[in-house]
């Protein structure tokens, strides 16, 4: 595919990387030419300089015959702009904007439409990493959480602890030790490095372990690989910024939840616009404030102010404080692997969380969602089988059958209401969503064209 992102921060220059390594041909706008020169020296790729919502500049990006324009800058307008320029002037099939404004996204329904804003696929990353970090309160103890078909099946990663039952014993146990529960392993990291998970697989204290279940189950299956945590009661946020604020509003009718906000008319405002939580004005690495209003007794403190480094200060005293989880928002990927598993128990990127989201529009075949695992080292997909037994690769065969690339596994199959635990003898239907969990993502390709049916099926 001919992609145009625009923007090469953070988002732009990750997907960018992303992408060339899938023999997409990308050109990446931005109005900083060093930014631009430092991404053209690492990647095989054409970068152009200047206003990504010019029409001259997006013509000389070679608009007019582009499949995808991607719009990441830091400015919502920016991006909206680009999209419309795009749309009425070249009349680019697919148009993708980062739009962080709460203003916006109350109203997306009614303004990106064709006629108005033409944007086909609205991004929010605040939203993104919202549900996120909402889904680890919910399930305790697990450090990723993503969810397939409409919320039916989960894959989980979890960190197999001294005392869990199943750690010692090979996977084949598993199925002794829950027999009313169908679950799937879909990979382990072990110090590091991916280990294809097999019936002998013996799971070692500290592995990485991705499974995969009906969302039912989750917490049943976490039970096997460390001692169940008690569902999180006590809230501490620092940061009232669109994250925070949002993450309150989802907790606080079921947890008691306390917000740390530096800015004073800030904490003012969420104050009147929050229902219950109680909102202090102050700073989240203040020794004093803290055990004031007793962190001791936290259950998890999550730091999601705009400063990486004040994020990791408040969650690092918080844990020293006393407090059971700390949990922090990372702007920088290259911090997240330095943090997480010390003091801090989860670092979470928005970057990851955005990449993710864009993923699920550009990949090719019936690809309905795309989670980047792993910061960015592994995949999970869902994609939904179409066609026959002689139009597709996939409809009508038995796993065993398929040609999947190699560090590919199918994790699990969901059939309209039913989730089916993928074994090698599970015979894949019409409309299925297909759950695959990738070690290595160069292979995204070659699955890609498995669910592509072929020109004689016409859906």
């Amino acid at each position: 595919m001919k992609i145009i992102i625009l923007g090469a921060g953070q988002v732009g220059a990750t997907l960018a990387e992303n992408l060339v390594g899938e023999k997409n041909e990308i050109t990446v706008i931005d109005s900083d030419a060093e930014t631009l020169r430092h991404l053209q020296d690492r990647l095989d790729l054409q970068v152009v300089h200047g206003v990504g919502s010019h029409p001259d500049v997006l013509k000389k990006a070679g608009a007019e015959d582009a499949d995808m324009l991607i719009a990441v800058t830091n400015s919502d307008e920016s991006n909206m702009m680009a999209c419309q320029v795009a749309y009425s002037l070249f009349k680019t099939p697919t148009k993708i904007a980062r739009v962080r404004s709460e203003q916006y996204i109350i109203y997306q329904e009614q303004l990106f439409k064709h006629q108005d804003v033409p944007v086909d696929h609205l991004i929010a990353p605040e939203q993104l990493v919202t549900k996120a970090i909402k889904r680890l309160i919910d399930y305790p103890g697990a450090l990723q959480v993503v969810e397939f078909a409409d919320g039916k099946a989960s894959l989980v990663a979890v960190k197999a602890y001294y005392g869990g039952l199943l750690v010692g014993h090979a996977l084949s146990t598993l199925k002794k030790h829950i027999p009313n529960v169908d679950t799937r392993v879909a990979a382990i990291y072990r110090r590091g490095r991916p280990i294809r998970p097999l019936g002998t697989t013996i799971i070692e204290a500290d592995d990485e372990v991705f499974f995969i279940a009906a969302t039912k189950h989750i917490r049943t299956v976490m039970s096997e690989l460390q001692k169940l945590e008690s569902s999180y009661k006590r809230i501490m946020i620092a940061g009232g910024g669109l994250i925070g604020a949002g993450l309150a509003k989802l907790l606080e009718h079921n947890h008691n939840v306390k917000l740390i906000e530096f800015n004073q008319e800030r904490a003012k405002y969420l104050s009147a616009t929050l229902d219950k939580t109680i909102v202090f004005c102050g700073d989240a690495s203040d020794h004093e404030l803290l055990t004031e209003e007793n962190v001791q007794q936290v259950d998890a403190f999550i730091a999601v102010t705009n400063d990486d480094e004040a994020n990791i200060m408040a969650a690092m005293l918080a844990k020293r404080l006393g407090a059971k989880k700390a949990m922090v928002l990372i702007q920088r990927g290259a911090y997240v692997d330095l943090v997480q598993g010390g003091e801090i128990d989860i670092a979470f990127s928005p970057q990851q969380a955005t990449i993710s989201a864009l993923l699920t529009h550009i990949r090719r075949g019936d690809i309905v969602n795309v989670y980047s695992l792993r910061r960015g080292a592994a995949e999970a997909i869902e994609a939904i089988a179409h066609g026959d037994q002689n139009t597709s690769k996939v409809v009508g065969r038995e796993i065993r059958e398929i040609k999947l690339p190699p560090g590919t596994t199918i994790g699990a199959v969901v059939r309209h209401e039913e989730v089916i635990i993928a074994h090698s003898n599970t015979k894949i239907e019409a409309n299925d969503h297909v759950i695959l969990f990738l070690v290595d993502k160069k292979f995204i390709g070659d699955v890609e064209k498995l669910f592509q049916p072929s020109a004689f099926f016409f859906g």
